[in-house]
């Protein structure tokens, strides 16, 4: 990760040991452009040190992704009541970041639908940025044909406000009578329209009965896998670092309810994606069209 000078950086020397070293394995990680010393802006400027991390990462993970398309969603929905106010979820994102974070790493192409989450998405994958649920699924829907591999790890609200107001709800008009629809219910409508070939991950969070209704979810939007999140206690679930889940899968297999880091969990889905894609022969073709 060099940083110097925009003059220091483009001098031939300096070139000439990089494209030298390059030729022999080394990795380069920027500069970019940017501010630099002395009120100078230009080329030189270090990466930002979460880039660093991630190239590092990208650099000891296995590229057994290499040519996959992966679709990835995260975050929850904000479904309107009026212009300030909205129905929503506690999910932060961190999970499906996690796993796009781990998928690019390991050379796929990832395309991220992210909802209204504050985390930062990794630096390497495409991100499309939305709001409510119809947003996602528009979203979803128009990269779904083209996806080797969906993971649908947001958090999308299940109701909204069957008539949002479009001007800000007054406190002293008295408590509101607020109608609720149900919103798409986008991962049932993936696993109706997959094409073969296709690898669908769906996500659960239960606070009871978890392995149960996650096998009944599996099973009714015709999943390939499906991990089944236990909420409700604290240091685990939405906005933490970990996870007490379980992952199912169509042909049977589970990985019993423990407690994994969101790394650990994303680590475990890419690897079923890619032994299913090494499979069809997907993965390891780099250069695709």
């Amino acid at each position: 990760a060099p940083a110097m000078h925009s003059g220091m950086w483009g001098a031939d020397a300096t070139q000439t040991n990089v494209a030298t070293l390059s030729s022999r394995g080394v990795r380069f990680v920027g500069p970019v452009d940017g501010p630099l010393a002395h009120g100078d802006t230009g080329p030189g400027r270090m990466s930002e040190p979460s880039e660093i991390a991630d190239a590092v990462f990208a650099a000891l993970r296995p590229r057994d992704l290499d040519g996959a398309r992966i679709l990835v969603t995260a975050g929850p929905t904000h479904e309107p009541i009026d212009p300030v106010r909205y129905i929503g979820n506690r999910s932060s994102g961190k999970m499906g970041v996690a796993i796009a974070r781990e998928a690019s790493a390991r050379g796929a192409e990832v395309t991220l639908v992210l909802g209204p989450a504050t985390i930062a998405p990794p630096p390497a994958v495409e991100v499309i940025r939305v709001q409510t649920a119809d947003e996602m699924r528009s979203a979803v829907i128009d990269r779904f044909t083209a996806a080797d591999a969906v993971v649908m790890a947001a958090a999308v609200a299940d109701f909204r406000p069957k008539a949002p107001n479009d001007r800000k709800m007054k406190k002293d008009a008295g408590v509101p009578d607020l109608m609720l629809e149900p919103t798409p219910d986008i991962l049932a409508e993936l696993g109706e329209g997959r094409r073969p070939g296709q690898f669908l991950v769906g996500f659960a969070a239960e606070t009871d009965d978890v392995e149960e209704g996650g096998r009944a979810k599996l099973r009714s939007k015709h999943l390939d896998a499906l991990v089944a999140n236990r909420v409700g206690r604290e240091g685990t679930g939405f906005g933490t670092e970990t996870n007490e889940a379980t992952i199912l899968v169509a042909d049977g297999r589970e990985v019993p309810m423990r407690a994994w880091s969101k790394t650990e969990l994303a680590s475990a889905v890419c690897d079923l994606i890619a032994r299913f894609l090494t499979g069809l022969g997907v993965a390891g073709r780099l250069g695709r069209s």
